[in-house]
């Protein structure tokens, strides 16, 4: 049985923990889509995490789906976030890149040249950016040709070898929550009649030649991949998810990459038929029940417990508690999260939530 503060190798990583940060977008990066000296402070105050994930990070101009998001595709991009991951190395964290594309879930107004976002087939997410201005309705996206798909396996490959050109230690390949590798998946945004349409073999095809091909770019032992089985964000539809991410696990096991990052949604059943035919580590975001949100420490321990997970990620545990690992030594207090500025804004509730000095928040 493990704890949450046993060690763990994860790929190439081997973590002082299997305590993990998950992925939480902030709108805290510059319109040109810089990470700012504040990012810095923010994710080193949380390098005890035995790894971080960071938030949504684009690898392309079209990959961008809201405003203030960071991105990793050019050599600008790079240099900031070289501030960040050296900022956490000398705590002696791990922290790896989340690439994230976000396909349908984009507007034109994101894009220098204002184009249509694209994603698998010409359907409408039916979502809203939201903008400093107000809500701007998606459009209709363009669907990818095939030499679309080609180019943005290429932006993928790219991005991650900016990414451990910043100085990360890994990436993690965002295949969940209604994006663009999960728009491939679902049943209501793949409505392709080619090689990557259809059948389930089909529905799989981009998600593995991405991951496949950062995979031989940068070393499958630096690489994840986050999924989100049965996910309705972003008004995504799967009826059956176990056969077709049974196959996909399958096909990511085949190519031996470090992790698989899993959002549980409650169904517990469905994680551990899912575990059952993943062989490597898998990092569980726990909600075994419906009314299990968000995750907690308590859910992440009785998660590893229970041996469906080797290591679990908090999000607003972590958002509202810096040295979150202090804390559960402690046994608490723990801080209380703001809503109000989890998105965009100073540094009122990304930096300024107080640490825990001998019992007490200071």
């Amino acid at each position: 049985m493990s704890t949450l503060f046993d060690p763990i190798t994860v790929g190439k990583l081997h973590l002082s923990s299997r305590l993990v940060m998950a992925p939480m977008t902030r709108n805290r990066a510059t319109a040109d889509g810089l990470v700012t000296d504040l990012t810095a402070e923010y994710y080193e105050q949380r390098a005890s995490a035995g790894l971080i994930i960071t938030e949504s990070t684009q690898p392309s101009v079209i990959g961008q789906g809201y405003i203030l998001t960071p991105g990793v595709h050019s050599p600008a991009q790079v240099e900031a976030w070289r501030k960040v991951t050296d900022a956490v190395h000398a705590q002696g964290g791990r922290i790896v890149a989340q690439l994230t594309h976000c396909g349908r879930i984009g507007h034109p107004s994101l894009y220098p040249d204002g184009v249509l976002p694209v994603a698998p087939s010409a359907v409408a997410s039916g979502e809203h950016l939201i903008t400093l201005d107000g809500p701007l309705e998606h459009p209709t996206p363009r669907e990818l040709t095939t030499d679309d798909i080609g180019t943005t396996i290429n932006d993928f490959v790219s991005a991650a070898g900016n990414a451990i050109e910043a100085g990360f230690d890994a990436v993690e390949i965002h295949g969940a929550n209604g994006f663009l590798l999960h728009q491939f998946l679902a049943d209501n945004t793949n409505l392709r009649t080619d090689e990557y349409g259809g059948s389930l073999t089909n529905r799989i095809r981009f998600p593995v030649e991405v991951v496949t091909a950062v995979a031989a770019a940068i070393g499958p032992d630096r690489v994840g991949v986050r999924i989100s089985p049965a996910s309705t964000y972003n008004n995504m539809i799967e009826a059956d998810p176990v056969p077709v991410y049974t196959a996909l696990l399958k096909e990511l096991a085949a190519i031996d990459i470090a992790y698989i990052h899993l959002v549980e949604l409650g169904d517990r059943e469905l994680t551990k038929s899912l575990r059952a035919v993943w062989p490597g580590v898998l990092i569980l975001n726990p909600h075994a029940t419906a009314e299990a949100f968000p995750a907690t420490v308590d859910s992440a321990s009785q998660a590893l417990e229970a041996g469906v997970a080797d290591a679990v990620a908090l999000a607003s545990s972590w958002l509202a508690n810096p040295d979150l690992p202090t804390r559960i030594k402690a046994g608490g207090p723990y801080n209380t999260p703001d809503p109000a500025t989890f998105y965009g804004g100073d540094h009122r509730g990304y930096t300024d939530y107080p640490a825990l000095t001998n019992g007490q928040n200071s």
